[in-house]
Order: structure tokens, then C-alpha cells, then sequence
């Protein structure tokens, strides 16, 4: 059954001409669409699968400055300082609710890759080119290494150096900045399919959709097409003859159960570039990621027995008592990379925009941690090709539910007392001041304020939230992105079967 919010959508894309059409409901057209919007264009965007159902919800979880771009050269300080400031900014003003600080540690072991004076000086330029908004990087003795992160391997061990970076659950982001560009006017349609594109002459004008409800087009007088790793099979949609322009590169991730908490994470080194990290996540432990060159169907990326014994072996180069057996989940992404040659590991992580014969603008690369910026940036190009000025429509704009999780949880604990303390606190930090809308479904059924799964903090108020306000339709719209119950690995029958009963309801 089709949620209201999605009937709606697709009622709307059927009425009037679109200044812009936005092709892919990864961050980047998110991001896009938002900013889109923010400036007074009328725009839709639409996504073949999920929103963040590939590369955006398959991240490291990061929102970061980038320590390792460092060991680039000089040329990549212009490009953390940037990020740095994006870092902030979220972390700060635009969605503190869902992006937190986090104490990461680099290991220094005998025999390592660096020196306890090369990280000094790395984390201290790196902490200068965040302004030491975070304080002052520093070199930590190995006493007080092991007691920040007990599990941590403690022969040959020389001391870490310590930073601070951002942390995020990157699909609870992109569906809120998705409802940022909804409430600015936008209208977004998941699990519909882009089959081909229309023209005017030899100009793109315009799409034509299929979903399970039939066929129809949508005209605008621009098309973005920002769909990741399928951006090359749009660009034959415009012109067969395109050149293939990206690259991808995979990275895989492991999600482990864990006793302790962790006070830090971990930056483990594993060459002149690559890093392995132990991100303390949702109360697990994050382990990732690998970075190799793919070639074949994005849809088919995933984790595979190599994937997992890579990382563990990287990670365990530093952690003691990983387990397979402690695995929870995993996952894997594709980060688009531009074409060229070299391996993955030291290409460049920038975004490129180009566009084809048709005039169809594609936007190809980026980080999460400028998806702001990278909008905006679309956005400026898009008012070219439509002779408008360019703005910057998101500049100290907020997320919604934004405010800090401490105060979101104090109220939200006062007002509904007999939830438990965990479950508080998972929605103050995954949903901000929103969250008031999902404990108020109690009210018209109190078995809503009871837990998914007797091992995680997610209510079924989500998933029914999640069916009336955040486009979900698929049981793994829930249970993957608008809550936590698949990464903690409490996808049981059971809880699938509910959920299907839930959104049909």
C-alpha cells in the first residue's frame, strides 16, 4: 500500500513543469534538491530504489576533516580546512542532534608506519586547520592510551596521538536533509524508475518514470543527474556515444558486537595512506574499510567472506578479541571516483560536474561531510543554465528536529516517563525535536511504545513514522534506514513480518 506522502508525491510530479529534475536519491541529489528548493525553484526529485539506499547510507558513519588527506601534501590542506568548516557547522548549528563529536586515537606501535613526532605534528596541523575548535591534537602517553581504549593491543605499544573528528548515522541524516527539501517545497518520490529521458530537439527536457503504478513523465527545464555509480548509464540515456567519465572504488564494513563501551575510536594505519577504523556505533563497534577498484553491477556490491577477513585482520592489528562470531552485520559502498589512472586508494575525493551533449548536468564524487557545500554548488550551476543569480540558500539553515540531544531527551523524558532511558536517549539523537512526533503515536496506540526487538533501543512508533512522514514502503526502508534494527542484526522474522502488517496498515 502507498503511503499518503507518497501518493501525494507522485499526484504532484504529474502537475505543471519543474524548473528542475533531480535524478537520484542518494546525498548528493538530496543535498541538491534541498538547495534547489531553499532558493525558490520548483524541483523534484526522484530515486529508483530507496532514499540513501546505496553509497550514502554504506559510509564510514564520518563526519570529518579527512587527518589521512594530510599525507597527500600540501595540496590537500585547502580541501580539509573546507571540510573542517562543513564538519562544524553540522556538528554545531545545523543538526547536533545527529552529528556528535568523537575522540579519535592513532596507535603508535613499535616498528610502525609513523612516529609518535610525525602524528604530534599531523594531529596538530590538523587540529589548527579546524581553528582548535576542539582543542589542541595531542600525543597521549600509552598508560592512557589503554584506558581509553582497553581492548587495544598493548605490546610494542608506544602511545596515540589524539584529534577529534564527527560522528553520524549517515541514512538517519539523508532522510532528514530529504524532509528539509520536502518542507522547502520540493517533491521526492522513491521506488520509482527513470526509463527514459525526454528532449526537445537534442536538449533534455524532461523524464519518463515507471513505478508499480504504470508510466508517466515529468518535463523540467533542467535535469541532474546524480545517481552515483549508475552515472555513466544516464549519460547513454543522453548520448550513446558518451565516454565512460567515473571510476568506482569499493569499500566494505563490518558492524561487531561489543561488552564495553568505548571512550575513543581508532585511526589504525596501514600504509603511507590507507587507514583501518574502530568506530565506537549505536553501541557496536564499526570496522572498515577496504578500498579496491570494482567493475560490474553496483547493485550487486556487498561484503564478501575476503572483505571480512581483510578487515579484521587490518583492524586486528591493533585491537585484540575481534570475533567473527561478534559480527552483526555488513555492508559495502562504492565511492565514485573520476576516471583515470592510478589505484583507487590515492585517487582524488572531489566533485566533478560536467554537462553532455543534451545539457543534462552530472555530478559525479564528493563527501558526506560537504554535501552542503556540493548542493549549493549544483545549485550555482543550475541557475546558469537558467540565467538565474546564485545564492547560497543554505548557509546557517537547520535541519529539522535540530537542538541538542541532552536538552531533546530531558523534555522527552519528562513528558513520557515511562520510557525507558535508552530508548530516550536513541530517539534524541536520531530524530531531535521530530522525535515528539513519533512518541505522540502512543496515543493512538500505547503497543507502539514498545521495543522492535528486546535487544535494541527502536520503537514500532518508527516504523509507523516512518511509513507516514519519511517515504517508507519496503520493510528495509525501515528497518535499514529509518531505524537501527537491521545493523544491530534484529532483523528476526518476526520483527519483518510486523513491519510488513505495519506499512500496509
Amino acid at each position: 500500500m502507498m503511503s499518503d506522502q507518497r501518493s501525494l508525491a507522485r499526484e504532484a510530479l504529474q502537475h505543471g513543469r519543474f524548473d528542475v529534475v533531480v535524478i537520484g536519491g542518494g546525498i548528493l541529489g538530496i543535498a541538491t534538491t534541498w538547495a534547489a528548493a531553499r532558493s525558490g525553484l520548483r524541483v523534484a526529485m526522484v530515486e529508483s530504489g530507496d532514499f540513501a539506499s546505496a553509497t550514502s547510507s554504506a559510509s564510514s558513519k564520518l563526519v570529518h576533516g579527512g587527518l589521512r588527506y594530510l599525507a597527500m601534501g600540501p595540496s590537500a590542506v585547502p580541501m580539509v580546512r573546507e571540510n573542517h568548516v562543513e564538519r562544524r557547522a553540522l556538528g554545531d548549528h545545523l543538526a547536533p542532534h545527529l552529528v556528535r563529536p568523537l575522540p579519535f586515537l592513532v596507535p603508535v606501535y613499535k616498528g610502525g608506519p609513523h612516529s609518535r613526532f610525525v602524528l604530534g605534528a599531523g594531529v596538530t596541523l590538523y587540529s589548527a586547520l579546524s581553528g582548535f575548535g576542539d582543542g589542541m591534537g595531542k600525543v597521549l602517553s600509552a598508560r592512557r592510551t589503554l584506558e581509553m581504549v582497553p581492548q587495544l593491543r598493548s605490546g610494542g605499544l608506544r602511545g596515540a596521538a589524539m584529534y577529534y573528528d564527527h560522528q553520524m548515522n549517515d541514512s538517519r541524516v539523508a532522510i532528514t536533509a530529504a524532509r528539509a527539501a520536502a518542507e522547502s517545497g520540493a517533491v521526492l518520490l522513491n521506488h520509482i524508475s527513470v526509463v527514459g529521458l525526454r528532449k526537445t530537439g537534442s536538449r533534455v527536457t524532461g523524464v519518463d518514470l515507471r513505478d508499480a503504478q504504470g508510466e508517466f513523465g515529468v518535463d523540467a527545464s533542467v535535469v541532474v543527474n546524480a545517481t552515483g555509480p549508475w552515472l555513466d548509464v544516464l549519460r547513454r540515456m543522453e548520448n550513446q556515444a558518451a565516454d565512460p567519465s567515473i571510476r568506482l572504488s569499493k569499500g566494505a564494513h563490518l558492524v561487531m558486537r561489543t561488552k564495553a563501551p568505548w571512550q575513543a575510536a581508532l585511526t589504525i594505519p596501514v600504509d603511507d595512506v590507507r587507514v583501518s577504523f574502530a568506530i565506537p556505533w549505536e553501541g557496536q563497534l564499526l570496522l572498515g574499510t577496504t578500498d579496491e577498484e570494482y567493475v560490474g553491477d553496483p547493485a550487486a556490491v556487498s561484503a564478501t567472506d575476503a572483505d571480512v577477513n581483510q578487515i579484521l585482520s587490518e583492524a586486528g592489528t591493533a585491537v585484540s578479541g575481534l570475533d567473527r562470531a561478534d559480527l552483526a552485520y555488513s555492508f559495502a559502498g562504492l565511492r565514485v571516483l573520476p576516471g583515470g589512472p592510478g589505484d583507487t586508494s590515492h585517487a582524488k575525493r572531489e566533485t566533478v560536474i560536467t554537462a553532455g551533449s543534451g545539457g543534462m548536468i552530472s555530478v559525479a564524487g564528493g563527501k558526506w561531510t560537504t554535501f552542503r557545500k556540493i548542493g549549493a554548488t549544483v545549485l550555482a550551476r543550475v541557475n546558469s543554465e537558467l540565467g538565474r543569480a546564485t545564492n547560497g540558500p543554505l548557509d546557517g539553515v537547520a535541519l529539522p528536529g535540530a537542538a541538542t540531544p541532552e536538552s531533546i531527551g530531558e523534555v522527552l523524558g519528562t513528558a513520557w516517563d515511562d520510557l525507558p532511558a535508552d530508548v530516550v536517549r536513541h530517539l534524541a539523537t536520531h530524530y531531535g525535536t521530530t522525535s515528539h512526533e513519533v512518541v505522540a503515536l502512543g496515543l493512538e496506540n500505547p503497543a507502539l511504545l514498545e521495543r522492535v526487538h528486546p535487544d535494541g533501543p527502536d520503537i514500532w512508533a518508527q516504523v509507523v513514522h516512518a511509513r507516514r512522514n519519511e517515504w517508507a514502503s519496503e520493510v528495509d526502508d525501515v528497518l535499514r534506514r529509518r531505524t537501527t534494527v537491521t545493523v544491530r542484526g534484529l532483523d528476526t522474522p518476526d520483527v519483518r513480518e510486523r513491519t510488513s502488517l505495519l506499512l500496509a496498515s
